[in-house]
């Protein structure tokens, strides 16, 4: 089974009062994502390609169809249902890094966990392995404003990661980055499809990044457009991001 699937899945916006003519930002998408594929959504913007994703992740609520994730229908859920969802087996990513100014590395990467309800002391245990896993253990203590903007991401990686969530959704995570640190982040991104069988589904609108992702879907108008392998994920070598 795949572990995440859309069916038939469509959002529309407006036209419900005031005469406002309706937008259909998403029209009858069909997306099977299995455990461990590296995912990158591109297209124009208005393509469709962040209204998908923020129905994969629950976000927001489908006007027809439906996202299963690990076969559970999230549509069907009501909104605390919805909410623990997101919390235990969704992780998220943006372009800003949304870390919390007045708590250092470390607590923000727990927050998730503190925030479910775990205890603080396996909350901070958990989160300072997930910071092991991206490379920021040394920099746990420190505060966001003590961090350059690849570590700030690289710890939203990490509070992601904390859960131990069934997927990863990444919202152009690299756009506030310079090169180098773009490169970083996608690499990192990589390496936990391979060595982990994370699954990430990213959105992007840089042909490089999305080349570096074992499967590229291009979105177009609010229907997919293309959907292709770039290279197979653990079995394949998976192209270089560019410097």
């Amino acid at each position: 089974m795949s572990i995440l699937r859309a069916e038939h899945l469509e959002k529309t916006f407006g036209g419900s009062s005031g005469g406002a003519a309706s937008v259909a930002a998403l029209k009858n998408v069909d997306l099977a994502v299995e455990r461990g594929e590296f995912v990158a959504i591109t297209g124009a913007s208005g393509s469709g390609k962040s209204t998908l994703l923020h129905l994969l992740g629950g976000i927001a609520r489908p006007t027809a169809g439906s996202v299963l994730l690990e076969g559970v229908d999230l549509a069907s859920l009501d909104d605390d249902a919805l909410a623990r969802v997101r919390r235990r087996r969704i992780g998220f990513v943006f372009q800003r890094y949304n870390l919390l100014p007045e708590l250092s590395l470390v607590e923000n990467v727990a927050l998730p966990l503190v925030l479910d309800g775990i205890a603080s002391g396996r909350s901070e245990e958990a989160a300072r392995a997930a910071l092991e896993t991206v490379g920021l253990s040394n920099r746990a203590e420190h505060r966001p404003d003590e961090l350059s903007g690849g570590e700030q991401q690289r710890g939203a990686i990490a509070r992601a990661l904390v859960a131990e969530p069934a997927i990863v959704l990444a919202d152009e995570p690299t756009g506030a980055l310079d090169s180098v640190n773009s490169r970083r982040v996608i690499e990192l991104l990589m390496r936990l499809s391979t060595d982990q069988q994370q699954t990430v589904i990213l959105v992007t609108h840089d042909p490089s990044i999305a080349a570096a992702a074992g499967r590229t879907i291009q979105m177009r108008d609010g229907r997919i457009e293309a959907d292709r392998r770039n290279g197979t994920v653990g079995n394949a070598v998976a192209p270089t991001v560019p410097p």
